[in-house]
């Protein structure tokens, strides 16, 4: 599937993105590094109309279900574009000064005629999810992947990911402030 099947269109207003690191770079091992994407969810949430139904960080990558606010898909749009920029810069700087240097020259490898460093891989293929069934799919998904890759034994263990908030029914604390969906 070419990347001209995954964008967002006019008629869905949920999606299901992923971000993938260069590479396959293990960057989120660490909480500081994780917490560059959580702490810029919460900042979209509150100031860009990003909004988190559900979420997990994995250590070469995120998966995210996200809207916005109003439903306004070329907010949505720009909102991602603005959230991996500045996730991008911000983790390519954080690579330099806390992990191996052979990050940093994979950044600096993979870079482009429009930037000196990459940290993402092209594309963010949203996937438009339209109905409950698929939404609990997805996220079911997500929420797995920590335990289905063996990291921990059940999904709520994991600390960045919103598997412990929905297990708890919502009364569980989360890094990211999250949104429901009502899909009745």
């Amino acid at each position: 599937m070419n990347s001209e099947n995954y964008k967002i269109v006019s008629d869905a207003y949920v999606y299901y993105v992923t971000f993938t690191i260069v590479d396959w770079l293990p960057v989120f091992v660490s909480e500081k590094a994780c917490k560059v994407v959580t702490n810029s969810l919460t900042f979209c949430n509150e100031s860009k109309s990003l909004c988190t139904n559900a979420f997990v960080i994995m250590p070469t990558h995120i998966h995210l279900v996200v809207f916005d606010r109003e439903y306004n898909n070329d907010r949505l749009a720009s909102s991602l574009t603005e959230f991996r920029k500045f996730t991008g810069r911000t983790l390519s700087d954080y690579c330099d000064s806390n992990m191996p240097g052979c990050f940093s020259n994979v950044l600096r490898e993979c870079s482009s005629a429009d930037r000196a460093r990459r940290f993402w891989q092209p594309g963010r293929h949203p996937v438009s999810i339209e109905n409950e069934h698929f939404w609990k799919q997805k996220v079911d998904y997500l929420h797995e992947n920590p335990s289905r890759k063996g990291l921990v034994k059940k999904a709520w263990f994991w600390r960045f990911s919103s598997a412990e908030w929905y297990h708890s029914d919502g009364q569980t604390g989360c890094d990211v402030p999250l949104l429901p969906i009502d899909w009745s």
